[in-house]
């Protein structure tokens, strides 16, 4: 299977030198915005377990926050740990069965590969028709060394069956708490992917809005397409982070491509800040935010763990988008509940690790948990393969 995120013109190379000399006043400028609007701060609950007013509303103002020292040390270990084992057990490339160690590579009995690879330094999607057509402009693409691989892993999937502590993640109960306050008792899950920026090697995503489907609706508002979380593994930096354009989604349907050639053609557009962590921090964006990150000619490695949520009424009777396009799938209840299932499910397997935590009560499956506690006959009928029911819109 052939699985590269897809095939682009090249443009004029530049060095990596160049490329990261080339970033630093747009970094330094994306900072000093980023520190005006402090968008950042501890994820805080309010008695009744809701999300904080404040942040409620700074979120909707903004399109982002950053939690700070959501996940804690020992989880984050845990964390890496898992996703470097998905990295060295990945295939070779995107025709590979085996990893660089000749054994047979994780995740080629699922049903959907958990692996998307690019050209090192590469803008896989920047220009192209691929998902959707919703990354029109490109990214520079920096030459990678002579002595780089052919293809580097870009994307990982499936990290509630290839990771248990993934799975654990995904029943956080803060972070269910957040999705609840933002898009109703009734929420549902989207999709998950974890995205790999190796150093001189991670490619660039280009600028896009996440949202396919509800840009005409008459009921759009700046909520519909819902929201991502971003679990950070190590520290983010200016070079290697997701940039926003704050504010973004509250305009519908952005022309990026003519905000880059009224920009002289250069990706650098101007406004936007760059979401800078700490390991353990975890940022929220609105997915119809303007965003996209530049190739890491940086040193430093980031691991994003991505997991997005909807509200129950924006996906039903939908069809299916996105990564599940080809499916040709309706979001009716039945589909809906098996992939919420998902949520009921990591709640129980975080609790039989974090016994102390309090439990979230998630509203869709109330008086169910029996049905759905974390056990080798639920990871069999409800986390494998989990990620073909993905609600993508």
């Amino acid at each position: 299977m052939n699985d590269i995120a897809g095939t682009i013109a090249t443009p004029k190379p530049i060095s990596q030198a160049e490329h990261a000399a080339g970033m630093l006043a747009y970094q330094q400028e994306g900072q000093r915005i980023a520190a005006t609007i402090n968008n950042r701060g501890p994820l805080r609950l309010t008695d009744e377990g809701k999300l904080h007013p404040d942040i409620v509303a700074a979120y909707w103002k903004h399109g982002y926050y950053i939690f700070e020292g959501v996940v804690d040390a020992a989880e984050i270990a845990e964390l890496r740990a898992d996703a470097q084992n998905m990295v060295e057990r990945a295939p070779t490339g995107p025709d590979a069965k085996t990893d660089r160690q000749g054994r047979p590579a994780l995740g080629i009995d699922f049903a959907r590969l958990p692996y998307r690879f690019s050209k090192p330094l590469a803008d896989p999607w920047g220009g192209t028709q691929l998902l959707g057509g919703r990354h029109p402009a490109q990214m520079a693409q920096p030459q990678a060394d002579a002595d780089a691989p052919e293809y580097v892993v870009f994307l990982m999937y499936a990290m509630c069956q290839a990771m248990p502590s993934g799975l654990r993640l995904y029943g956080h109960p803060s972070l269910l708490a957040v999705a609840e306050s933002i898009n109703g008792e009734d929420f549902v899950p989207f999709n998950d992917a974890i995205f790999v920026k190796q150093p001189g090697l991670g490619g660039s995503v280009a600028w896009h809005q996440d949202g396919v489907t509800h840009w005409d609706n008459p009921e759009w508002d700046e909520g519909i397409h819902g929201f991502n979380f971003q679990v950070q593994l190590y520290p983010t930096t200016p070079a290697n982070c997701l940039w926003i354009l704050p504010g973004s989604h509250k305009l519908g349907r952005s022309d990026i491509k003519g905000k880059v050639a009224a920009n002289g053609g250069d990706e650098k557009l101007p406004g936007a800040v760059p979401l800078v962590c700490n390991a353990g921090d975890v940022t929220i964006v609105n997915r119809q935010m303007v965003h996209g990150s530049f190739a890491n000619t940086s040193p430093d490695l980031r691991i994003s763990l991505t997991f997005g949520f909807h509200r129950r009424k924006s996906v039903m009777g939908q069809k299916a988008a996105l990564s599940v396009e080809s499916s040709n799938a309706v979001y009716d209840d039945k589909r809906v509940f098996e992939r919420s299932s998902v949520i009921q499910v990591a709640i129980d397997a975080r609790q039989q690790v974090h016994s102390a935590e309090p439990r979230f009560a998630y509203k869709p499956f109330a008086g169910l948990d029996e049905q759905f506690r974390f056990t080798p006959e639920t990871f069999e009928s409800v986390i494998r393969d989990y990620n073909t029911k993905d609600l993508a819109i």
